[in-house]
């Protein structure tokens, strides 16, 4: 960590200066290194050090634990640290209020507005195009964005003669300066309107309704964010006009979940199916699709259809849809099913040496579940 300059070096004063001189040696410097007086391109480093130096050695119990501890940090010693910010923040203001006031008079960019859009499913997947209303903050078609009824022109104002400033002389420490503040009259604006447009009332702006068709590419996301520039709220005097976000929610399905660029979908299939396989159909986003199920399948397994996910929105192929199977419990059997889980009970029972007998007894099972 750099090492600080000493706070008496920087303002050119002995240690044992009184509060006077180390007033005079900072109003000194600070009209030397300020930035707007000062094309260095260190003045302004050398300024904040020039206020940091005052901050501390212009109070005397932060002086008197500066000149004992050597330092203005805060540490073991507990002594709290100070900040330089707010007499700097003073002199800024002083010195850069006018310019501040420029800032606030010249072009201002419109806010951006968002839109909530909400599509389906496949829609998200394969992309689609949308038409949407939003209502937003356009330049008056009456009167340009003046305010002021198109016969009767703004006038400057008699005030502060259309500068939009009013300069007040403040006594600092420095001595006398000229404070510079906007005009209470006309706002900064430098002139005042003397009869306002009847559209927007003077505001210059006025709402109005617009149709806008949205291309929603193929892959998006819920969540995702569609930027339309300069199509936000318009600018003021003038300004460039904001952007308009189109966020989007995806409605649920009631099949398919996603999970990056798959498609997770849940498949019942009886004991039957899981026992001995089966080949069946599953829907997919692109229709159904056949998925051969092997034999002794648990709940659990994932069978994957190769690209039959949400293509990529960078393009270039798309991802899988996963197929974890849930085997299910039959709850309403007839007296025949009943009967042969029965059989099948007394087979488990009996260990796995009679194969061939367990195999007759599933084909059996297998037709009294499907109906053959």
């Amino acid at each position: 960590m750099p090492t600080k300059r000493d706070y008496y070096q920087i303002l050119g004063v002995g240690r044992n200066a009184s509060e006077e001189e180390i007033k005079k040696a900072f109003r000194r410097l600070a009209f030397q290194y300020h930035p707007d007086r000062n094309p260095s391109p260190d003045a302004e480093a050398k300024f904040k050090e020039i206020n940091e130096a005052y901050e501390v050695l212009s109070n005397s119990q932060k002086r008197a634990a500066y000149d004992r501890y050597g330092t203005a940090e805060v540490g073991a010693n507990g002594f709290e640290g100070f900040s330089s910010f707010g007499c700097f923040g003073d002199i800024f203001e002083t010195f850069f209020g006018g310019a501040q006031q420029s800032a606030r008079r010249g072009p201002r960019r419109g806010a951006n507005l968002r839109y909530d859009l909400t599509i389906d499913f496949e829609e998200a997947v394969f992309g689609t195009r949308k038409v949407i209303e939003i209502v937003r903050t356009e330049v008056c078609s009456e009167c340009g964005g003046s305010g002021s009824d198109p016969d009767t022109p703004p006038e400057r104002c008699p005030t502060c003669n259309g500068s939009g400033q009013i300069r007040r002389v403040q006594q600092s420490i420095f001595g006398h300066f000229v404070n510079i503040a906007p005009c209470g009259r006309c706002n900064g604006e430098g002139r005042v309107i003397v009869k306002p447009c009847p559209t927007c009332r003077g505001t210059g702006r006025e709402r109005r309704a617009e149709k806008l068709e949205i291309d929603i590419p193929a892959g998006v996301d819920d969540g995702r964010e569609l930027r339309l520039p300069g199509k936000g709220e318009a600018g003021q005097r003038g300004g460039p006009s904001g952007d308009l976000y189109i966020v989007i929610n995806v409605r649920e399905h009631k099949l398919f979940k996603r999970r990056d660029y798959d498609i997770l979908l849940e498949l019942p299939i009886n004991f039957a199916q899981a026992a001995l396989g089966d080949e069946v159909e599953v829907p997919t986003v692109d229709g159904p699709s056949k998925l051969k199920i092997a034999p002794g399948t648990q709940t659990g397994r994932i069978y994957t259809l190769k690209e039959k996910g949400v293509p990529y929105l960078r393009g270039g192929g798309r991802g899988d849809q996963l197929v974890k199977i849930r085997v299910v419990t039959p709850t309403n059997l007839s007296e025949y099913q009943k009967e042969l889980f029965r059989e099948l009970a007394k087979t488990f029972g009996s260990g796995t040496s009679n194969h061939q007998e367990e195999r007759g007894f599933f084909s059996k099972l297998k037709d009294a579940i499907s109906g053959g």
